[in-house]
């Protein structure tokens, strides 16, 4: 049994939905991190960087935190979504860590630019906008040859879906632009029902 720490956020959904395509049974538990509950010293102790998802899995007694971390040990754990070979293990964590790295950082960035923070600030908002605007236009040129991201259905689709599915609508209608092959990534995800599933967790 995996104990799944997480809250309604794209890195915390990026875990549910690859425990529900993996079909390993866990137990979710709320960490509201509105309320702060990142930072109770009991959470410290699974996740020392005090953010969510992290997990503990019970049957080896360990703990993981980062999401890609725990993506990547869920994967070996269940023996699926993560090639055992090159060059498509390869091709899957090249897309994992451009996910990690840059498109779910620039869009977190544009969205506290835009929705959170105390003074409005147009630099900022137009250089993030700028680069995810960019990074889609790299995702959208690799779903143009293959249907997910890195050839076969992945962890790597798993960490993008959630962040991608966020913004998109944001970034379409503050720039005008879309992007025909991720829009049809989109839906080929979200008809999968290890996607509806984990998208829902935890019930908000």
């Amino acid at each position: 049994m995996i104990d799944l720490y997480t809250w309604t956020t794209p890195n915390g959904r990026k875990i549910s939905i690859a425990l529900e395509e993996m079909g390993l049974p866990y137990t979710v538990h709320p960490i509201n991190i509105t309320k702060d509950e990142q930072f109770a010293p009991d959470f410290l102790q699974i996740s020392p960087n005090n953010k969510i998802p992290a997990i503990i899995d019970n049957e080896t007694n360990t703990s993981v935190f980062e999401s890609g971390a725990i993506l990547t040990y869920l994967a070996e754990k269940s023996g699926q979504f993560l090639p055992s070979d090159n060059p498509e293990r390869t091709k899957v964590l090249e897309w994992l860590a451009w996910q990690i790295a840059g498109f779910g950082p620039m869009l977190g960035q544009l969205n506290y630019f835009l929705n959170r923070a105390a003074t409005e600030m147009p630099e900022a908002i137009s250089r993030f906008t700028d680069e995810t605007v960019r990074l889609y236009q790299v995702f959208d040129k690799q779903l143009a040859y293959t249907p997910y991201v890195a050839g076969a259905y992945s962890i790597a689709d798993m960490a993008i879906y959630p962040w991608s599915s966020a913004a998109y609508g944001i970034v379409k209608a503050r720039t005008g632009t879309t992007f025909g092959y991720v829009e049809q990534w989109h839906e080929t995800m979200l008809a999968r029902p290890g996607v509806q599933a984990g998208m829902a967790v935890p019930a908000s």
